[in-house]
């Protein structure tokens, strides 16, 4: 046993490759199929989707289990920073895995009837997952931006899917702007670059303490224009007007899947900030903090009035998407370790209720739009008890004056409304769902950021009341309007059949309600880890020390009987 375990984990490493490479093989060979084996396209896809969680999960074990917590890859087998390295630690690992389940349900979703609309969309989700992956991963600023670029163009391809003028209409307007985004991301590194001498993000950490004064504010201005190009992705006001028309004309399993591309702009900035302008970054110590407490916060309210006054459901959950991404920023830039903890267990719940959102919504606009009756009740179909046995007045009836009493409600109708009562749950952060836990987690540690039963408690700053206003506010905001679509999607329609939904519709959505659920029941153990997860994060040394720390491995050494 103690030689399998051995095993394991001097092959674990190697498996940081797998989430990069699996993708990238599985598309190429894709890409050599035509059209007409769409079934084999499919059985592909889905097989290396699949592959890839139970490798994401694998590796979300492996990290947990390390005492270190963090595991570096060098590809080449050249120390960093000369050559390319990949890490995996707790944020990287949390991110991987919750790429996959969403990735996995959007998968199983689109073969439903999605995934014919147009061409290449295997081979296109393959490649956004290795995008996704990459980004996660990678441990230098050019390969990140390279995984960006892999990303983006498959998102391109991804929004087109289905054709029709709203959606080539949307998809000029999100390629510019990400084409806008990426010019100010290569701009960025290379100011860095030139500063530094150096791409591998720890090394970076290690040398913007030791930059000289006259080159502060060059290294600033640097540093704004890649968290220009971070923020443009994570739909920070006002950068964000390309976010709902873009996502909500996109197909429903890309919609679910691009609920995950904010959230690489979010990693990004809490990646690159907490290493670079950490406490030990000497005069640049914090910078930029002001801002993205404030960009956050405006966020929010933008997010969270777009919702009032969004009137289809996909708009909803792109302005949905919008709140989340306003929250995290904000509460990202205070740079508390219990407050991080909070917004990074809020992080998942939000993600998962924004994909099942975008999920929902077409079934319901399939629904809604059938235009026959709810449900065709004949005489064999009438109540068990007749209105000649109960008296008039105790009878409820309907607007056709047709008796209630007995008349059962369709599964697929439950199924529609719990999943959405789930979603405006936890968007809303209302308990007992996992979005109040994170949200309550957050706002504890606003009020008591020296953490509970602590003495000489310091008074909190205006901007953390003020986003403690605004994420009780936002969260009723974003009560009302879901409250609202949900009364006139659910409650106010009676001339409508049944809706359908296929089994690959309604697994996908039950999976994604399913691990927010067990976020909530396995609430202890994700907060210790995003709190574990948060202490690295804003302690970077152990991560810049880890990086930089990694020899290569030593090559073989030849017996004499090898020699020739």
């Amino acid at each position: 046993m103690s030689a399998l375990l051995h095993l394991a984990n001097a092959w674990m490493p190697h498996l940081l490759l797998a989430p990069i490479v699996l993708p990238m093989l599985t598309a190429a060979l894709m890409l050599l199929l035509n059209e007409e084996h769409q079934r084999t396209k499919v059985v592909l896809n889905v097989a290396s989707t699949s592959l890839g969680l139970v490798i994401a999960i694998a590796l979300f074990a492996w990290s947990d289990s390390q005492t270190q917590a963090m595991s570096v890859y060098l590809v080449s087998n050249w120390s960093a920073p000369f050559g390319i390295a990949l890490v995996l630690d707790r944020l990287s690992a949390m991110l991987l895995l919750l790429a996959s389940c969403v990735a996995l349900a959007s998968c199983i979703f689109a073969i439903a009837r999605w995934h014919k609309a147009g061409v290449h969309f295997h081979p296109l989700f393959q490649f956004q997952l290795m995008g996704l992956s990459g980004a996660f991963l990678t441990a230098d600023l050019f390969n990140l931006f390279v995984f960006f670029e892999i990303m983006l163009a498959a998102s391109y391809g991804l929004l087109l899917h289905g054709s029709g003028r709203l959606r080539v209409q949307a998809g000029m307007h999100y390629i510019a702007i990400n084409l806008a985004a990426s010019s100010l991301f290569l701009l960025g590194v290379s100011m860095l670059y030139g500063l530094t001498g150096t791409l591998n993000m720890a090394d970076m950490a290690r040398l913007i303490p030791q930059v000289s004064a006259a080159d502060q504010g060059l290294l600033h201005a640097a540093a704004g224009l890649l968290a220009m190009a971070f923020l443009i992705k994570s739909a920070v006001w006002p950068l964000n007007f390309w976010l709902v028309p873009g996502y909500s004309a996109a197909t429903a399993p890309v919609g679910a899947l691009f609920a995950l591309m904010t959230k690489v702009g979010i990693y990004s900035v809490l990646r690159l900030w907490t290493l670079m302008f950490s406490s030990e970054a000497g005069a640049s110590a914090q910078f930029g903090a002001q801002w993205l407490i404030a960009g956050g916060m405006v966020t929010m309210v933008f997010g969270s009035v777009g919702m009032l006054a969004a009137t289809r459901l996909t708009h909803l959950a792109g302005y949905a998407a919008i709140l989340s991404s306003g929250t995290l920023l904000a509460a990202t830039g205070f740079g508390q370790i219990t407050l991080t903890a909070g917004l990074l267990y809020y992080l998942p719940s939000s993600t998962l209720a924004v994909a099942i959102l975008f999920l929902l919504a077409d079934a319901i606009d399939r629904w809604r739009n059938d235009g026959s009756s709810f449900a065709d009740w004949d005489d064999e179909q009438a109540p068990f008890l007749s209105a000649e046995l109960i008296p008039a007045q105790h009878i409820n009836l309907d607007e056709n004056e047709q008796a209630l009493i007995g008349r059962p409600i369709p599964a697929a109708t439950v199924f529609l409304g719990l999943a959405f009562l789930l979603c405006t749950l936890v968007v809303a952060g209302l308990p007992p769902l996992s979005g109040f836990l994170g949200k309550f987690a957050m706002l504890t540690a606003l009020l008591n950021p020296l953490g509970l039963g602590t003495d000489h408690q310091p008074a909190m700053p205006a901007a953390g009341w003020g986003l403690l206003a605004l994420m009780i506010g936002s969260g009723l905001l974003a009560l009302i309007a879901l409250t609202r679509a949900g009364i006139r999607l659910f409650w106010a329609s009676h001339e409508r059949s049944n809706p359908e939904i296929r089994l690959a519709e309604g697994v996908p959505i039950a999976a994604l309600m399913g691990l927010c659920i067990a976020l909530t029941v396995q609430a202890q153990d994700a907060m210790r880890y995003t709190t574990a997860t948060a202490s690295a994060l804003l302690q970077p040394q152990g991560y810049i020390q880890s990086v930089l720390g990694t020899m290569p491995v030593a090559a073989p050494e030849a017996t004499p009987q090898e020699l020739p």
